[in-house]
């Protein structure tokens, strides 16, 4: 159940941010200064900007000591699904594959 919860999060993460940066993709293109303009074009934009930067710090930390420390492979997939869509992606991949792990480990002992 907890594996499906976070596989729903994927497609959610992954589909709720695009449904905004695909339109903008398509009408600004790739304009960096565009972008970022928009994202911190005020302060509550800014306030969600910055909260996202520091959750994605927060996200690799947490994927290289949690992935080494379950002996996980492959931990750059976590790193470029965040910077590809963002945390709300790149965390319940993690998370999802985690369990995965957790549940295997458990069955084999």
């Amino acid at each position: 159940m907890l594996q499906i919860a976070y596989l729903v999060l994927c497609i959610l993460g992954t589909a709720l941010p695009y449904s905004q940066f695909i339109p903008f993709l398509l009408e600004k293109g790739l304009n960096v200064n565009e972008f970022f303009g928009q994202l911190f074009a005020n302060q509550i934009s800014g306030f969600f900007g910055m909260d996202v930067i520091v959750s994605s710090v927060v996200l690799w930390i947490f994927v290289f000591s949690e992935g080494s420390r379950l002996k996980m492979k492959n931990l750059w997939i976590y790193i470029a699904s965040n910077l590809l869509v963002g945390v709300s992606l790149g965390l319940p991949l993690f998370l999802l594959m985690r369990q995965r792990q957790l549940e295997q480990t458990a069955s084999n002992n």
